[in-house]
């Protein structure tokens, strides 16, 4: 008898429990979804990492490594193996495209992945071992013969196998790319034996050296790596941990954004979707308190009408929960598949969903406390005796408040007057529908706020900045300063040269510009563009806040592979993509910085040949990226602002049946004394709007806060500003509006199907 009145009582209330199967899926599936997504990218990445020997450090010299520094190295107490190591931007011939040439003279260290084609073979004078990603986007098979340009060198070879490689994880060329395009940008690896078969002419282009970095596997912390590193070359190397490199740090950093989410989100929904049951447990145990204590008068325990009451919660949460597993399940894979979002910017071989296992103790924790509130809901409704129980429901007294004797509250019309006394008998309810508002715009202002804050980012970064049409990269060790500033001229561009610096124990970057034409712009910390003055050193936002500089102060750095210190004063702290410090050729000659230029910026349409010219990039192909990027962002934002509205609907919806169901008696008052089905459902719209009004108020600067949060907290790398624009506002306002207003209707249309005598014979 109690299952057959288990289901009937589910259809009688299907309203609500739909909507709380869809709330709770809602919450379990953001949950899940944003875990799996930081999880499996953790366990992913891991692989790779693992499989290909991602080192631990990476040793640098402008003078190269001999093979007596790679034994000093691996003599270090703590280091595990290393490798020589060979990373270089080559063209490829008739194209302009540019791959890294990779050498690693040991795989176990920064070695490949292999996809397809044969094993990699270091005593293979002819082969290539080219990225599967650069292949695809390039239509480059197995057998390909492929040749390669550096200067006025060529490198011929057969493509025999393609790779991933961790080094590569997250393929740019340079800090200026926010977005992999393999279209244009890949990575090859040969062997030794082929280096060995160019060296004569390689040799002479690297100025003496081959290998410029060493990598190394070891579990010691960088400062004891350092210290014990400068003792073994003998002198001070720019060292980088794998913290440092962006094939970790932004891999890593998409994990740390996604337990960022999966702490914020799904708190929010699971907490609606909670709060929502409670509210809602005690409405339908309510309504069928006469039932409860029939059940109670013909001799059911007490621990037999708890658990039916309570199974009904546990329907809910286990429905929810098993469409919630399968919503988390496909929002990962949205993210995390191959052809999905992250793909775009990270290259990895395998992408396996993962779900972290205290996910699995949250979801049987939170069917438990959805149990438990049914539990409770009904354990109120059996105190007493069966006669106790067998009186309606009846809400508490509603007692006069001190408003409702003043001028202006009498002065109020009969609907004000009616939904505000509403409002405060039952104020569960009304904090319920204003959190759903709440929640609901938060969602809008922070992902539409989020598009704003990007078209704003780059609008300035690189519509303003990037005032050149082709970037010039130049092999700055091949040639004298006065040829740099010659080749300069001669392509009517803007310069600029690069040094890596230390501050601290970090390592930077120091970029010194000659900038007269106009090619290359500057943003401070307001997003406005300012020039580069001779007053002293402009300094990245990042670097003011994690050494505590600011305009006056003074700045001390070393460059690397050099015992001179420098001491400098801060001209302004400017946004940047890149970390480091910027001054002119006029400030660095001042001071008696040496430098080589090693970039020039210009307008040339056609490049001439130059053998000090390594490669050349477009703005194009840099703005190409960010297509990707914005279209990554768009699919996110749009995923927020359709979740926003599900939330609305439902939450308002499960409220708005609530707040009928509980003013029925009164409404079919109302009609009794000749109010009209128009008026009665004006008055239940009203209410909603009011309360839409109240939850846009507080919704709004709410939105704002968490979005400069997520800012701060995910996109610190890119130095973002905050940008909203007034269709984001005017967007969420009327969308909010909508979704109340609609939902109104929805439930007002139900008070023409009152029976006004049945509920007028109710005992109040």
């Amino acid at each position: 008898m109690l299952l057959k009145k288990l289901f009937r009582t589910l259809w009688q209330y299907r309203a609500q429990f739909i909507s709380m199967v869809i709330m709770v899926a809602l919450g379990v599936g953001v949950f899940l979804g944003f875990n799996v997504e930081w999880y499996s990218l953790e366990m992913n990445t891991k692989e790779i990492y693992d499989a290909t020997g991602f080192a631990d450090f990476r040793v640098y010299s402008d003078k190269g490594f001999s093979e007596k520094d790679l034994q000093a190295v691996k003599g270090i107490p703590g280091v595990e193996d290393a490798t020589r190591f060979l990373s270089l931007n080559v063209a490829v011939k008739d194209d302009t495209d540019t791959l890294a040439l990779t050498v690693s003279e040991n795989m176990n260290v920064s070695g490949v992945l292999l996809m397809s084609g044969a094993p990699y073979d270091e005593n293979d004078p002819d082969g290539f071992w080219l990225s599967d990603s650069y292949a695809a986007a390039n239509g480059i098979a197995l057998g390909d013969p492929l040749t390669l340009t550096y200067q006025s060198i060529t490198v011929e070879g057969t493509v025999r196998g393609l790779v991933k490689s961790s080094e590569y994880l997250i393929c740019l060329p340079d800090s200026t790319q926010m977005m992999p395009d393999y279209s244009s940008y890949g990575y090859v690896y040969i062997s030794p034996a082929m280096l060995d078969r160019v060296v004569p002419a390689l040799y002479k282009a690297l100025i003496g050296s081959m290998y410029h970095q060493i990598n190394v596997k070891s579990p010691l912390d960088k400062a004891a790596f350092v210290e014990r590193a400068d003792e073994a070359l003998g002198s001070t190397r720019l060292i980088l941990s794998k913290n440092e490199t962006v094939s970790w740090s932004e891999a890593q950093g998409e994990v740390n954004e996604g337990k960022t989410m999966a702490s914020i989100l799904p708190v929010l929904f699971l907490a609606i979707a909670i709060l929502t049951m409670v509210t809602t447990m005690h409405r339908i145990t309510a309504s069928e308190k006469t039932q409860i204590g029939t059940f109670k008068a013909l001799g059911f325990k007490d621990w037999r009408i708890l658990v039916h009451y309570s199974a009904y919660a546990l329907i809910i949460g286990l429905m929810g929960t098993l469409l919630g597993v399968g919503v988390g399940y496909w929002l990962g894979w949205f993210i995390m598949n191959p052809n999905g979002a992250m793909a775009t910017y990270i290259d990895m071989p395998s992408w396996t969903l993962h779900a972290p296992r205290f996910t699995w103790y949250v979801l049987v924790g939170i069917n438990a406390f959805l149990m438990l509130i049914g539990f409770l809901s009904v354990r109120r409704m059996l105190s007493g005796t069966a006669a106790d129980a067998l009186r309606p429901y009846t809400p508490g007294r509603m007692k006069h408040l001190r408003l409702e004797e003043t001028k202006r509250f009498k002065a109020l019309s009969f609907g004000t007057k009616w939904n505000l006394r509403d409002c405060v008998r039952h104020k569960a309810r009304s904090l319920m529908t204003l959190f759903g508002i709440v929640g609901c715009m938060v969602l809008l202002v922070g992902g539409l706020g989020m598009k704003d804050t990007m078209d704003a980012f780059l609008d300035v970064f690189y519509e303003k900045a990037i005032n050149y049409t082709t970037r010039v990269n130049l092999d700055a060790d091949s040639m004298t300063l006065d040829e740099g500033k010659a080749l300069a001229e001669r392509l009517d561009g803007d310069w600029a040269a690069s040094r890596a610096i230390q501050i601290g124990d970090k390592g930077y970057s120091l970029e010194i510009y000659s900038i007269t034409r106009d090619k290359v712009r500057f943003a401070d910390t307001d997003m406005k563009i300012v020039p580069l003055t001779d007053d002293g050193a402009y300094i990245c936002a990042r670097i003011a806040r994690d050494h505590h500089l600011k305009a006056g102060d003074t700045l001390s750095f070393s460059p690397y592979d050099s015992d001179e210190h420098y001491a400098v004063p801060v001209a302004g702290v400017l946004d940047s993509m890149v970390e480091g410090v910027f001054m002119t050729d006029s400030f660095a000659d001042q001071t008696g910085i040496p430098y080589a230029v090693s970039s020039v910026f210009t307008d040339k349409a056609d490049i001439p040949e130059d053998e000090h010219i390594l490669n050349k990039q477009s703005k194009q192909s840099i703005m190409d990226s960010f297509d990707t990027f914005m279209d990554l962002m768009n699919k996110m934002i749009w995923l927020l602002v359709l979740a926003a509205v599900i939330l609305g609907i439902v939450v308002l919806y499960n409220l708005g049946v609530m707040s009928y169901t509980e003013r029925y008696r009164e409404m079919a008052t109302l009609k009794v004394v000749g109010f009209k089905d128009g008026r009665i459902g004006r008055l239940l719209i009203s209410q909603n709007l009011w309360l839409t009004v109240l939850g846009i108020l507080v919704g709004a600067p709410a939105g704002v806060g968490v979005l400069q949060y997520l800012l701060t907290a995910l996109a610190s790398e890119y130095e973002l500003k905050l940008a909203l624009g007034p269709a984001t506002w005017l967007v969420s306002v009327l969308l909010t509006f909508g979704v109340s207003f609609v939902v109104g209707l929805m439930v007002a249309r139900k008070n023409r199907h009152i029976d006004m005598v049945a509920a007028l014979k109710t005992e109040e």
